[in-house]
């Protein structure tokens, strides 16, 4: 049972689930809401897990021919085996209806906005948009920003421009976290024949939008914080990380490298993990 979890666990992308469930979970803090509880919250992290880790696994069953022609994603559980693809199937349709059935019942806008999330990821992005063009990243980046702007939405009923915000932050930072892995993987990139930005525009190019989307993403995440009241204590952390994500972009900018993207990419994911952190606790 212990292995069969840790096999899952894969196959769920359990640190990428993880991190935008952190993001829902700030999303619907930072509305500061005087009737929030814990079973809602515990509701919104429940159907959020289910929703995005259905959406993952069904990615998964779509795209393990080109799994097996990458190196980096050559060890998943669909291509080595250990996992069916008609299990794979089955639990990913079920996992997702769950999520998704229990998110409308908890709020139907809130509903629309996740499976609206699921649809774009899975549909839009992974089967129609990702073999054919290098900018299905833009999608890529909208369903990523979806469980943000869900917590935000479930806490406040509308879709507001704070909530629009904060997916736009992490749409701006999703192409530091794919391009990054196109340039630094290019040739695997080739074999599965996926279109990318650093084949099209070349790295030089491709690294000079790492470091503008990062420092966009670094200003919206810090409006953001600024909006919904957060106190000066916890803006300041947040400013003073956003300098330093601002400064290392310019910099990678100036002087591009591997060894500075790769770098840049690994800061960007902390500044937006701890960015999240500090709104939760700066708000409860």
């Amino acid at each position: 049972m212990k292995a069969r979890i840790k096999i899952y666990l894969k196959l769920i992308k359990s640190m990428q689930t993880g991190l935008l469930l952190v993001t829902g979970i700030a999303g619907y803090v930072s509305a500061n809401c005087p009737i929030m509880s814990w079973q809602s919250l515990l509701s919104l992290a429940g159907s959020l897990f289910l929703a995005i880790a259905g959406s993952t696994i069904l990615n998964m069953v779509w795209d393990r021919d080109i799994d097996s022609k990458m190196s980096r994603t050559s060890h998943r559980p669909l291509v080595t085996g250990e996992v069916k693809v008609g299990e794979a199937l089955t639990v990913g349709l079920l996992v997702s209806a769950i999520g998704i059935g229990w998110a409308f019942l908890i709020a139907p806008l809130y509903g629309a906005v996740v499976f609206a999330g699921l649809f774009i990821d899975v549909v839009v992005y992974t089967m129609w948009l990702k073999r054919r063009t290098a900018w299905a990243i833009v999608w890529g980046g909208i369903c990523g920003g979806m469980p943000i702007l869900a917590g935000r939405v479930l806490a406040i009923g509308e879709v507001d421009p704070i909530g629009i915000l904060f997916a736009l932050s992490i749409l701006l930072w999703i192409p530091t976290h794919i391009l990054t892995f196109n340039i630094k993987n290019q040739a695997d990139y080739n074999r599965a024949k996926i279109p990318t930005f650093s084949d099209k525009y070349g790295p030089d190019t491709t690294r000079l939008i790492i470091a503008v989307s990062s420092i966009c993403a670094a200003l919206a995440i810090g409006i953001g914080a600024s909006a919904i009241g957060l106190s000066w204590g916890y803006l300041r952390l947040i400013s003073v990380m956003a300098i330093g994500i601002i400064a290392l972009s310019i910099y990678a900018a100036v002087r591009p490298s591997e060894k500075i993207n790769f770098r840049l990419f690994k800061c960007a994911s902390l500044y937006m993990v701890g960015s999240m952190a500090i709104m939760t606790f700066g708000v409860l």
